[in-house]
């Protein structure tokens, strides 16, 4: 990770620590704390869990500059989730919806989890992201085309971009965490778009 990191970074302007703080929202048994998981790997990295509310921390070095992603994954329980989205939510730059791309309820519930978050944060960057893709791959393709329709309207409404990701598998897991870093400090880092169906959708605004 820090060689790839090494590679897109190497124009930043030199500071001793940044720490970045990411925020996680969408409907329970979306796999949010799994794909976190698979991005923050090792038992080394920082976890902490509490009711409702994750918090994992990914560090990693680039020319002696030290970044950290403070990543916040509430829960889908709305029970607890009203508590922690204010705090989760107040200081990330970058806040990820996260839907079950087999599961079109997940979908549906992404504006009500993007209108309670722009309550307490208005810019940090929108990312709607599909989770699961391994599965949706095995839907009827004319159910496939339906969902990557409603999702990619549901992004162009948010202001979003949007990627579908597996953890399972480590689709687009990295490359969401280097779309955000590449965001965030204007990093000549280029991902290519791709809308054909049946293939990881990747669509977002230059």
């Amino acid at each position: 990770m820090a060689e790839k990191i090494h590679e897109i970074t190497g124009k930043m302007t030199p500071f001793c620590r940044k720490i970045v703080h990411i925020s996680l929202l969408g409907d329970c048994q979306t796999g949010k704390t799994t794909f976190v998981i698979k991005y923050v790997g090792d038992e080394n990295q920082g976890f902490l869990e509490m009711t409702g509310l994750n918090l994992m921390d990914k560090t990693f070095y680039v020319q002696g500059v030290t970044i950290s992603f403070s990543i916040w994954d509430v829960g889908g329980d709305e029970k607890y989730s009203k508590d922690h989205i204010p705090i989760a939510c107040k200081d990330a730059v970058a806040i990820l919806f996260m839907f079950d791309l087999t599961s079109r309820s997940t979908l549906n519930s992404v504006f009500g989890w993007y209108s309670q978050a722009r309550k307490w944060n208005k810019t940090a960057i929108p990312i709607l992201i599909g989770t699961k893709f391994d599965d949706f791959v095995r839907l009827p393709p004319n159910l496939q085309w339906t969902i990557v329709t409603q999702a990619r309207a549901y992004a162009k409404v948010m202001k979003a971009s949007l990627f579908f990701s597996s953890a399972t598998h480590n689709i687009n897991v990295n490359k969401i965490f280097k779309f955000i870093l590449a965001k965030l400090f204007n990093l000549p880092w280029k991902i290519d778009r791709n809308l054909t169906l049946g293939e990881p959708i990747i669509d977002y605004d230059s």
